[in-house]
């Protein structure tokens, strides 16, 4: 029987372990397509799994990886033939169903999307959902009508994967973008080189603040949540956007109705997860179109398949930067 090599996450009586793993294929999850896995990533979620820090995992023993990008070696889909390079993003894999952290899976195709030709494997890991997550935002800002003309955009989170991705596709569209970061000396050249115009201490907007304050945002791409949010919602212009895709400062929002009844702005979420095939279709073809991939390669660390469980912590400890591809089969 062949095998493939797989990063196991296991809890047993409340023990949590993680491993590196041969398995064999009658192992493999249930699906109707065989995907040789040539590349995954590491994200926020991710790094929480991994680290056993916060409660992501729902069954055991989990392979995680929210992420995965390779060839299909088997199918059983019509849909899907024999050679076709694809990509999967959420679905709840690395939660609920085992993830990209291995050399080969076997999934549902209703889970996978064909990469347009122009985007490799390694590119399509290095986009990752962080890189398409921002890509459904600006989908979201550019469908309320929120354009370059409309005044800067502010970016939380921006030297993770969603922000700086986020940076360099708004710029390259030519919106006046600003980058909300708590680490502006450390952080400031790589956020200026990705298309940042600006830069904004994420101390600002941290506190509570006005519930109606003075509009400055044509409309903003938040991965914080909290009073960072609601400090956005109080500062953006009339007919203003924002898409909200995360909550690592807190899933809290202490704001007033006032921006919303009086502004008449849009508060976006963004579902990357469950996101429906025509949609995900959408923003891969856009990235396809619409990403710098000289950008792109500044943000990218690649690793090997033995250094995730040490770069899983600095995503907990916050100390990671860019994107981070996984070579599973280095």
């Amino acid at each position: 029987m062949r095998m493939y090599r797989a990063l196991v996450l296991n809890k047993i009586d409340e023990t949590f372990s993680v491993e590196i793993s041969d398995l064999a294929d009658d192992t493999l999850p249930e699906g109707d397509v065989t995907v040789e896995i040539e590349y995954s990533t590491l994200n926020y979620k991710d790094g929480l799994a991994i680290t056993d820090s916060s409660p992501v995992v729902r069954m055991w023993p989990m392979v995680p990886g929210i992420d995965l990008a390779g060839t299909v070696s088997a199918s059983e889909n019509e849909a899907f033939s024999v050679g076709d390079r694809v990509a999967v993003n959420g679905w709840d894999f690395g939660e609920k169903r085992w993830g990209g952290l291995a050399t080969r899976t076997r999934l549902p195709a209703s889970t996978l999307t064909k990469l347009p030709d122009s985007i490799s494997t390694r590119d399509a890991m290095a986009i990752g959902t962080a890189g398409y997550t921002s890509m459904l935002c600006v989908l979201a800002l550019e469908d309320h009508s929120v354009t370059p003309e409309s005044g800067p955009i502010a970016v939380t989170g921006a030297s993770g994967g969603v922000g700086s991705i986020a940076i360099s596709l708004l710029s390259g569209l030519g919106y006046e973008v600003h980058a909300v970061t708590g680490r502006v000396e450390e952080q400031g050249d790589y956020l200026r080189s990705l298309g940042a115009s600006d830069l904004v201490e994420r101390s600002s907007l941290s506190e509570p603040g006005r519930p109606f304050a003075r509009a400055t945002w044509g409309g903003a791409v938040d991965a914080a949540g909290g009073n960072i949010l609601a400090n956005l919602l109080s500062q953006t212009k009339p007919y203003g956007c924002i898409a909200a895709c995360g909550l690592a400062a807190s899933m809290d929002l202490p704001a007033s109705v006032a921006p919303f009844i009086l502004r008449g702005i849009t508060l976006q979420g963004i579902d990357s997860v469950h996101m429906p095939s025509a949609k995900r279709d959408q923003a891969w073809n856009r990235l396809a179109a619409d990403l710098d991939r000289d950008a792109l390669s500044t943000m990218v660390t690649e690793i090997g398949l033995n250094e995730v469980v040490d770069m899983a912590a600095k995503f907990v400890d916050g100390t990671a930067k860019g994107r981070i591809v996984v070579n599973v089969n280095n």
